[in-house]
């Protein structure tokens, strides 16, 4: 049954606080303990939790808000979870974070802490509508980060960065061990034949993988991919063994590295190049997906973090954060952060480096008052001698008004399906122009014309503006920063190889991190370690420093 806590409101009339000497006493308020009880603990909302829950008359459950914030301290502090439970039996800074006035005041079974990372998960799996309720928390949190810290959100940078879920990097032919293996282990031993048996021989993988010539590499992974095909078909008529994940994930591992011959009745292995960057990359983690970037290969997800960053800020802290798997676009998930950011978190300007380039993301975002500021384009720079279309008066991108000698166009028209501008001049106008030879309109027997695509335009307006070197230097200003926010997700938080598998729970996981990351920034607020510029600006009572 779901039930409030709320006890933590009313001190009990003696505790260990109460006999503590006043200086301990206010230091300890004014360290990261008495600052997370204040401005994250009190913050909770419980109820977003209690979907978790029965609605009925049965055991009232474990305090939520105690659970979620020991989640929280487990990643501000990078703890594991035997130390997180000592801490919360021993550890009166703990014990104060969470509401607790006595040390060792209350107690919870293990199975408690991880039954309810069990409910999470299994909520969010099931209910992807309704969003993931740790990421409803970050949003509630971060409303209440902005106004204690008085942050403008009207600047804000994106950036993505690659991380990992547990998993091993593995060849095609250890990823195909593996992937058969677990097939092998969820079958009942009766319906095996003794090919298949060998493979779970412990010496089966060293002599496979270990003891191998490069000569043999490519007979070997047949051989595999040959055993995987006749186990699927072996297999393919029992329901039952069909429903089971390591059948499945045997079945899709096929499907993506073989071809099928059907005269000789063999599997055989597909080209490197022939395999999708979506393809299976680990038999324990099926979501995760393949990508090279800036030439290293990354397997695993991407997230994508949104930052504020207006020079007035006395610190900068995360908006917004997206998990997705790694062959996701940049550009994509920009366009599905937009909307959902000028909800929470309204922006005038984005700043965002080249891999975010789209002319469709230009007008998504300008369709929500929002201008994207580029430090670089992807793609290469068009060279001609003609001149560029911008000199051209045109109107939203949509209807072009003049030519460079301000003569009006006989009719222009913009074509919505195609994205295709285009405008008819007067053949008598144009033929003793001065810039016959530069202009790219194209000479007819009647008049003249010039066509250009909606996306051509966007992409050479936005050119034009990263060759203003002032301009360019202040996006780059603006934007570099958050690869230092990417450093500290992975270097202090631990993010660059999470400790689960799956979509879903590195999905709550970076949510948990980016909420102790934030609380880390508004703690150097609150303690005086601000940013140098803004110094003279904020004035606040310095706390004394408290290690985080």
């Amino acid at each position: 049954m779901f039930r409030e806590n709320t006890l933590h409101r009313q001190e009990k009339l003696f505790n260990n606080l109460s006999g503590m000497d006043p200086r301990y006493k206010k230091r300890l308020e004014e360290s990261w303990a008495g600052l997370f009880y204040k401005h994250v603990f009190c913050q909770i909302d419980e109820r977003l939790f209690s979907p978790l829950y029965s609605s009925d008359n049965g055991r009232p459950n474990f305090p939520i808000n105690i659970l979620v914030a020991l989640e929280i301290i487990k990643h501000l502090k990078n703890f594991t979870d035997e130390v997180l439970f000592d801490a919360f039996a021993y550890d009166f800074q703990i014990s104060y974070a969470l509401g607790l006035r006595n040390i060792g005041e209350r107690y919870f079974a293990r199975r408690t802490f991880y039954d309810f990372r069990a409910r999470l998960y299994q909520y969010t799996l099931e209910h992807p509508k309704e969003g993931s309720v740790i990421f409803q928390q970050f949003e509630t949190l971060v409303q209440h980060f902005i106004e204690v810290a008085q942050l403008d959100t009207e600047e804000q940078r994106m950036d993505s960065t690659q991380i990992m879920s547990n998993i091993k990097r593995a060849g095609r032919l250890a990823l195909a061990y593996d992937v058969l293996l677990q097939g092998i282990k969820a079958c009942p031993l009766e319906i095996l034949g003794s090919e298949f048996k060998e493979v779970l021989d412990p010496h089966y993988k060293t002599n496979l993988l270990y003891k191998l010539k490069d000569t043999e590499a490519s007979s070997r992974l047949e051989k595999l991919l040959n055993l995987g095909g006749e186990l699927s078909q072996l297999v393919k008529d029992n329901l039952e063994l069909q429903g089971r994940l390591e059948i499945q994930v045997l079945v899709r591992f096929i499907k993506e590295q073989t071809v099928h011959d059907d005269e000789r009745n063999v599997w055989l292995a597909k080209e490197n190049k022939d395999i999708t960057a979506s393809s299976l990359q680990s038999a324990f983690d099926a979501e995760a997906t393949y990508r090279k970037k800036a030439g290293k290969s990354h397997v695993g997800f991407v997230v994508n973090l949104t930052e504020t960053c207006a020079d007035n800020n006395p610190v900068q802290i995360v908006t917004d954060y997206q998990v997705e798997p790694n062959s996701t676009s940049d550009v994509k998930m920009a366009g599905e952060s937009l909307e959902k950011l000028q909800g929470t978190t309204p922006m005038n300007d984005l700043y965002v480096d080249g891999g975010y380039y789209s002319s469709d993301l230009v007008k998504k975002a300008e369709g929500q008052g929002v201008q994207l500021h580029y430090t670089d384009m992807t793609g290469r720079n068009v060279t001609s001698n003609k001149l560029p279309y911008n000199v051209f008066n045109i109107e939203h991108f949509e209807r072009i008004l003049s030519c460079p000698k301000l003569q009006e166009p006989l009719r222009s028209n913009f074509d919505s399906k195609s994205g295709i501008l285009s405008a008819h001049f007067d053949l008598n106008v144009c033929t003793p122009c001065p810039l016959k030879d530069q202009c790219p309109v194209k000479f007819q027997k009647r008049d003249t014309v010039l066509r250009v695509s909606q996306k051509s335009l966007m992409a050479e307006n936005t050119r034009l503006i990263l060759m203003d070197k002032k301009d360019r230097s202040e996006n780059g200003s603006k934007r570099a920063a958050i690869e230092g926010t990417n450093s500290a997700f992975k270097r202090a938080h631990g993010a660059g190889k999470l400790k689960v598998r799956g979509l879903v729970r590195c999905s709550l996981v970076m949510g948990l991190k980016t909420i102790a990351h934030n609380f880390h920034q508004i703690v150097r607020f609150l303690q005086g370690d601000t940013r140098q510029k803004c110094r003279k600006n904020v004035d606040l009572h310095q706390g004394t420093l408290a290690t985080i």
